[in-house]
């Protein structure tokens, strides 16, 4: 009989795994835990059983993105579990069994991958960082404090990395830390208890910011608690918010009834409330409340996840430019340079606007520029990753934010730069090329100009391109002869 301990690791674990099934160890005869145990004195390995120079082992690529999740689970017959797959897989010739879900070590395996990512969501979505100083080189520090039912942390701490890079940050947990001091992430053993108990600032303007989108006549108690479970709720600012506000939505929700309801003025506001009551339902994001500066409006939209892009995007990119601006540009999506930099139209296409802008008498310091979508959707070509159009789906889950910031600015003259633009703010239909110009939509500005987007022109052929180019300057131009 053989005891193994790999630890709570899947590499560990796949090192002794690998060892075992080259001399045949069968699954029977293996134990998998961390003292020798009751069978202590027939184990004819030590307890920590060391593996040198496993050979690989050909298992399919579906085994082992299930194994990686499984060994997350906290429960200690995990490992016994996949080692007893593995086998059949490989002794057994059972090369479909990752895909057959009715089989019980599968179906098994699965309920523990759903926990755990499950786990790694809620871990995503309830850890709140807490500010405890600056670096000798000006950093910021962060920390925070976390309780996973499993052994998530090193799985789940690639989002906090890219989410806030530019920041250094600690996670505590009982089951792993995780550490990052903007070059390197780290990770060391789980700590019994919380060393964060310093609360800053940010508590007060997370707990502000909850209680201005907390929407008492869509609240469903059950459906909240099942969400963002009771246990979490020590470890959020806002959570001492909840019982209050639970209590008072009754009558908040009565006085709202009995408040009558006036006619809407097509302003660009009124559109924003128009947009935010369609999505009222949708818990991907926590929309701005109207009014809120541009500033505000990139804090909040750095934790989006309303749709998939953001997964792959480094960060999401927000507008820039005064918030007393007169003429809002709106573009596409950030690029490959304004994925990278946070900043829209700095790569290409934007060297080009900015050109033409200065051709048309527009002070791009002046104007706000923007983007339809946030997030830069790309596919990989070899080493460099190429724009995808966004879809229907991604144009509609950014237009909260685009509104928000419309709303914001109320600018006298608003651009709309390419289909994607356009299809966001004045529906698909919309065919920039059979209405160029200016066109009527006093809902959104007094002055709304439709125009090509500038990497258009970069696509055109030499012989095109210096007319195309004089008629883009001519369409930037009529927010000029148009704006007081």
């Amino acid at each position: 009989m053989r005891s193994v301990d790999p630890g709570n690791r899947f590499s560990t674990w796949r090192d002794a795994a690998r060892r075992l099934l080259a001399e045949d160890v069968a699954p029977a005869n293996i134990l998998w835990e961390k003292e020798a145990g009751l069978f202590g004195g027939l184990a004819e390995e030590p307890a920590n059983y060391v593996v040198s120079h496993p050979a690989p082992i050909d298992v399919p690529k579906s085994f082992v993105e299930l194994a990686k999740n499984v060994a997350c689970h906290s429960d200690p017959r995990r490992w016994a579990l996949l080692y007893r797959i593995v086998w059949r897989i490989v002794k057994g010739g059972e090369r479909t069994l990752p895909a057959i879900s009715s089989d019980p070590d599968i179906s098994r395996a699965r309920m523990m991958e759903k926990n755990v990512r499950r786990e790694i969501h809620k871990m995503h979505a309830f850890v709140r960082f807490r500010k405890v100083g600056e670096s000798e080189t000006g950093r910021e520090r962060f920390v925070a404090w976390f309780e996973p039912d499993h052994f998530i942390v090193e799985a789940a701490s690639p989002f906090f990395r890219k989410r806030f890079a530019n920041m250094d940050w600690s996670i505590f947990t009982p089951k792993g830390c995780a550490h990052w001091d903007g070059e390197k992430l780290g990770f060391t053993e789980g700590v019994a208890k919380d060393p964060c108990d310093d609360p800053d600032a940010l508590e007060d303007a997370w707990r502000t910011y909850y209680r201005s989108i907390f929407n008492p006549a869509r609240l469903k108690t059950k459906a909240m608690q099942a969400e963002m479970p009771k246990r979490y709720w020590k470890n959020l600012p806002e959570a001492e918010l909840i019982g209050e506000l639970v209590r008072d939505s009754r009558p908040r929700t009565g006085g709202m009834l009995e408040t009558p309801l006036r006619p809407l003025k097509r302003e660009p506001k009124n559109a924003y409330l128009d947009h935010l009551k369609q999505l009222s339902e949708q818990p991907a994001c926590s929309l701005p409340p109207p009014g809120t500066p541009p500033d505000e409006i990139a804090r909040l939209l750095a934790s989006c996840r309303a749709c998939p892009l953001w997964e792959r995007a480094t960060q999401a990119v927000p507008g820039e430019g005064p918030k007393n601006a007169s003429i809002m540009i709106v573009g596409e999506q950030p690029g490959d340079r304004e994925d990278l930099e946070g900043r829209p139209f700095v790569g290409p296409a934007g060297q080009l606007l900015d050109r033409a802008l200065a051709d048309a008498g527009i002070n791009r310091s002046t104007s706000y520029l923007t983007n339809a979508v946030k997030h830069f959707k790309w596919t990989a070509r070899g080493k460099h990753r190429l724009h995808q159009k966004p879809d229907a789906g991604e144009i509609d889950a950014c237009k909260p934010w685009l509104l928000a910031e419309l709303s914001s600015l109320a600018p006298r003259v608003l651009i709309l730069l390419g289909g994607t633009a356009a299809h966001s703010l004045l529906g698909p239909g919309f065919k920039v090329t059979a209405n160029r110009g200016r066109i009527d939509a006093p809902h959104l500005a007094p002055t709304v100009i439709v125009t090509v987007h500038p990497s258009y022109l970069l696509r055109l052929p030499a012989n095109q391109a210096e007319e195309a180019y004089k008629r883009f300057v001519a369409d930037l131009r009529m927010a000029i002869t148009e704006s007081p």
